[in-house]
């Protein structure tokens, strides 16, 4: 579950100019063939992941009067793209 919603916010960031956040889901689950009930849960905690991104980088503007760390200099939340890789890193196995 969670490779899936990595991959599918990993493409949300990369096609970011060419997609809405909400199509590229969409399109992500529809390529690698997620099936019914699994997509929807990928769909739901991606945009969960993307709406904790855009509260965190809204909370730290009003906090402080620059802009936020977690966002580019257009004002969009940051890129994840290594986010997966780091988390599988500091994960500890028997």
């Amino acid at each position: 579950m969670r490779a899936h919603v990595d991959n599918a916010l990993m493409f949300v960031d990369t096609l970011a100019e060419e997609l809405s956040f909400d199509r590229a889901i969409d399109t992500y689950v529809r390529v690698m063939g997620v099936p019914e009930p699994l997509a929807s849960t990928v769909a739901t905690r991606a945009l969960v992941a993307l709406g904790q991104d855009l509260v965190t980088a809204t909370r730290r503007r009003s906090r402080d009067s620059e802009p936020a760390v977690a966002s580019d200099d257009d004002g969009r939340p940051r890129l994840r793209l290594n986010d997966a890789d780091a988390r599988q890193r500091s994960v500890k196995r028997a």
